[in-house]
């Protein structure tokens, strides 16, 4: 909306973590080179906490950006597994391939693992897991995490595991019975909020990233930024963000304080002064209009249903005023009951019509999910994202009073969003949404393996009919056989390419969720236009 007018050629305060807005501050630099520490040096653990909103995922994606040749990476986002999910999941993202039927067993899959991180040794290259949000891992899956280490030679520890978490995750492992996991820890680094000084340079950096020329913020803009956020760098987005758009409707060319102060009041939810004499007026004119509603509605009874039209008549047809569309904030707090994880999940297996066990010896919803055929693939990103995976999603909003609530993205257009809690819904507008969801999300869908895997040159059977299906609704041209064949995997790279995937001609769950997307005949609802 306002990247014209000030003449940027995108967005420069998206809260997705891009690397290319990596800002290399003293505290990024070190928390970066504790992550290549973890990478070029063998055994043990590497832990990296920060409060929420800080850039750890962010340093993570750049250090993605920044792997050295010598390493293969396996990304955990998703932590809230089961061991054995754990163990598949790593896996998968080293794109290994398991026997069939060695997903079922924890000790099949470290055999297959310890075999494979041995050649990778023999050939020079190291392997890194990372775990994303490690505060939220099991018991169970940290002490699995920590029997990897077991997996040596005699001389070198054949894996190295980064975990990157919230300040819980250095409470969680100084519990005694996982005192055997912190003593592995070879690399400790906390990342701190940003200095004023760090914070004004924050925000100079991401302008010119997004192709500013001048500068945009005043200096006693930029210090009352790093005020209202408290040098938080997904803070500092968000009220940078809001500011410009402010400037914006007001046709000002430079952000200044009072734009800044009204950004954080509106995003914190907060009013004073003339503006909460404003609201209290405006809160009475609508209390004025709903006693005016329940007396035409008394007085309509007490005359009889015949006197409807005469009334209305001698009114001169005015009707009495609409009550305004409750806020969004509003709107979460009236189906609270709703909004949270078990709701939620009800919502949307509800939209694939599976219902939901939500008695005590139930297994989590994710598990019932897959006793039904469907998958969860958790995640960050943006609108985008979910436009092109095109299907319900449950998003985590963060509220102003430090609550979230979890709500279904059940159909999503350019500028709006139609939001499901429970049977209630809601249309909000994606600016404001933006302001309360920092990318987290969680989709189901219908994989053509269960579990899903990676699908590759010289694989056979109804899953490779499954891509060439798929592939030709997207006007590909791939043949019909049942073999993944060379054609196939130059198709496959064209898609991705085109789709902006990362281009290895595999068939992973990323590339096999967006070809189902784009799928008319999926089955399963869809999100552009909510249907089932």
């Amino acid at each position: 909306m306002y990247t014209s007018f000030f003449g940027l050629t995108e967005k420069p305060f998206s809260i997705t973590p891009d690397p290319r807005y990596l800002y290399m501050s003293e505290r990024h630099a070190e928390a970066f080179a504790h992550l290549l520490y973890g990478i070029d040096e063998a055994g043990g653990f590497v832990q990296l906490t920060g409060e929420v909103g800080t850039g750890k995922t962010t340093t993570v994606r750049g250090l993605l950006a920044e792997l050295p040749a010598h390493a293969d990476i396996a990304l955990i986002i998703n932590p809230r597994v089961t061991a054995l999910e754990f163990l598949a999941g790593i896996c998968d993202e080293l794109k290994l391939s398991l026997p069939e039927g060695s997903r079922s067993s924890i000790k099949a899959i470290v055999d297959h693992l310890n075999r494979f991180l041995l050649d990778a040794h023999g050939r020079g290259r190291r392997v890194v897991v990372i775990v994303d949000e490690a505060q939220q891992l099991s018991t169970d899956v940290l002490e699995q995490v920590r029997l990897l280490t077991n997996l040596e030679t005699a001389t070198t520890k054949l894996l190295q595991i980064i975990l990157v978490g919230q300040p819980e995750l250095r409470d969680l492992l100084e519990r005694n019975d996982l005192r055997q996991l912190a003593q592995r820890i070879t690399g400790r680094y906390h990342l701190a909020p940003l200095s004023e000084e760090e914070s004004a340079a924050y925000i100079r950096h991401r302008l010119r990233v997004a192709g500013a020329t001048g500068e945009m913020f005043t200096n006693k803009a930029l210090v009352s930024a790093h005020r209202y956020a408290g040098g938080v760098p997904r803070l500092l987005n968000v009220i940078a963000d809001r500011a410009l758009l402010g400037a914006y409707t007001r046709e000002s060319r430079v952000v200044t304080p009072q734009l800044v102060r009204a950004a954080a009041r509106e995003i914190r939810g907060k009013r004073s002064g003339r503006l909460g004499r404003v609201s209290r007026l405006a809160a009475a004119a609508v209390i004025t209009s709903l006693v005016a509603i329940a007396a035409v509605s008394l007085w309509r009874r007490h005359l009889g249903p015949d006197s409807t039209h005469s009334a209305a008549q001698s009114a001169g047809h005015v009707s009495p005023p609409a009550p305004p569309k409750p806020s969004l904030a509003e709107f979460l707090a009236a189906h609270s009951d709703a909004t949270d994880t078990e709701s939620s999940f009800r919502t949307l297996l509800d939209l694939w019509q599976v219902p939901l066990d939500a008695s005590s010896a139930a297994p989590p919803p994710c598990e019932q999910a897959t006793a039904a055929a469907l998958e969860c693939h958790a995640d960050k990103g943006s609108f985008a994202e979910l436009r092109v995976y095109n299907r319900p999603a449950i998003i985590t909003l963060a509220l102003t009073d430090g609550t979230s609530r979890q709500v279904v993205v059940e159909s999503l257009g350019s500028a709006q969003a139609t939001l499901r809690a429970g049977a209630a819904t809601y249309t909000a507008d994606l600016l404001e949404l933006e302001r309360v969801w920092f990318g987290d999300y969680l989709i189901l869908w219908k994989p053509p393996l269960n579990p899903s895997a990676l699908i590759r040159p010289g694989t056979k059977g109804a899953e490779v009919v499954w891509l060439h299906t798929r592939l030709a609704s997207d006007a590909a041209s791939t043949g019909d056989g049942d073999v993944y064949d060379t054609a196939l995997g130059r198709a496959i790279a064209d898609f991705q390419r085109a789709h902006h995937l990362a281009t290895d001609g595999l068939a992973g769950t990323r590339t096999q969720l967006v070809l189902d997307g784009a799928y008319p005949m999926a089955e399963g609802p869809h999100l552009q236009d909510g249907t089932r």
